[in-house]
């Protein structure tokens, strides 16, 4: 009898799990997870992403800041075709020109539905959603992961390994050297870095996508809500202790306007950017803090709406699908930095071909976003050191 029940369980163990090998894994669907896993696929490598989500994206879909940063005057390789797919969706490059922080504005839920269509087309490429590590070994060269999907263990090799994740999880589980937060002066060499290391990221933000609802649908009064938390959140002629330059409600709500008359609020200036260094956390932990993000962000909703005077907005429910009309995650500005051989630091882009390796040989691309931090949020801004960021040409970023 007890043989029977050995073998019956033996039985149920094997039918529930699964071994594959692949070329390349790539752990997180996010921006970067999935353009090279596309990419990979097309070079012939069979390459499995591992998504713990049930989107594609990460930052640009997922946390809802779906507005690109980009050289829009020489768009390329992967970047191009997205943005090629969003003119093909919505009709027009101008039609992309909704809001005024960025040429490129999209809802999330179509730039989603754009990169799984992009992957679908991709044989080599196969997606694994809603599944997360369970245990991952490096042995002969190979990797080892055990994978976590449905209820259901699944046992896969590869040669190469990418780390995809957000915030670089995957990078003290495997023991390699990595820094958090601010580096210091000596470090880089840099001479905007404080002369101390320390470990303060940027602030997170849960954006909140509203749209027009065309009748006044304001929410109940939030818990902890004061409006001078966000009255220098524009210029609302009652701020006198900031040294920030206020805008306008209007320029504030029309920041991050996307097509179809929705809004995506992710307003630096006192608005709802909310700092935790979450990066070491526990997920328990994690979940806490990014509530309190989200509570902030009703807060400044509520503000919106009933300071503003734009109590005819509020969160799209169906753009995410989730139960609270949140993103499926916050906006992470900063992650983990692992320390490489090389390490591309400010002095490569100020002055490239005056450094001890010339990484511009190697690039891949051209970047021309400026050189910024977002501290506003931090309970001790006016006492973190003192940053003084200037001007940068455009750069090669390097393979």
């Amino acid at each position: 009898m007890n043989l029977k029940y050995l073998i019956f369980f033996v039985a149920i163990f094997l039918s529930s799990c699964t071994k594959s090998n692949y070329d390349v894994v790539v752990v997180g669907g996010g921006a970067s997870g999935i353009a090279s896993a596309i990419q990979s696929s097309r070079l012939g490598s069979k390459t499995l992403v591992i998504e713990k989500s049930d989107w594609l994206g990460g930052m640009i879909t997922s946390a809802g800041v779906s507005a690109l940063d980009g050289n829009y005057k020489m768009p390329s390789g992967f970047l191009k075709e997205f943005r090629d797919s969003l003119v093909s969706y919505y009709g027009s490059l101008d039609s992309l020109k909704t809001g005024w922080v960025s040429n490129i504005m999209f809802e999330p839920s179509v730039g989603n539905r754009i990169l799984n269509k992009i992957a679908s087309s991709e044989k080599n490429l196969k997606i694994i959603f809603n599944s997360k590590i369970d245990e991952i070994k490096n042995e002969k060269d190979k990797w080892h992961i055990t994978l976590k999907s449905e209820n259901k263990l699944n046992e896969i090799q590869a040669k190469i390994l990418i780390d995809a994740t957000e915030l670089g999880d995957l990078i003290p589980i495997l023991n390699i050297p990595y820094s958090v937060g601010m580096d210091s002066s000596i470090m880089y060499n840099e001479k905007i870095a404080p002369a101390n290391s320390n470990n303060i990221i940027q602030d997170v933000t849960y954006i909140m996508i509203l749209k027009d609802y065309g009748e006044d649908v304001t929410i109940p009064r939030p818990i902890n809500y004061n409006r001078e938390e966000f009255i220098c959140s524009y210029d609302s002629k009652e701020c006198y202790n900031t040294d920030l330059k206020l805008w306008s409600k209007e320029a504030l709500i029309s920041y991050g306007k996307l097509p179809n008359g929705k809004f995506m609020i992710n307003w630096p200036i006192n608005g709802n950017d909310y700092y935790v260094n979450s990066i070491e956390m526990s997920e328990e932990d994690r979940i806490y803090h990014y509530e309190k993000a989200k509570q902030k962000s009703i807060r400044f909703l509520y503000f919106i709406q009933t300071e503003m005077g734009y109590n005819n907005l509020s969160i799209d429910k169906e753009e995410f699908l989730t139960i609270d009309g949140f993103p499926k995650m916050p906006y992470h500005r900063e992650s983990r930095r692992i320390k490489g051989k090389v390490t591309l630091d400010l002095n490569y882009i100020k002055a490239p071909y005056f450094q001890n390796n010339a990484l511009y040989r190697t690039g891949i691309a051209v970047g021309d976003y400026p050189v910024d931090h977002h501290h506003n949020a931090h309970p001790n801004y006016r006492e973190l050191p003192k940053l003084d960021f200037y001007p940068i040409p455009s750069y090669s970023v390097p393979l």
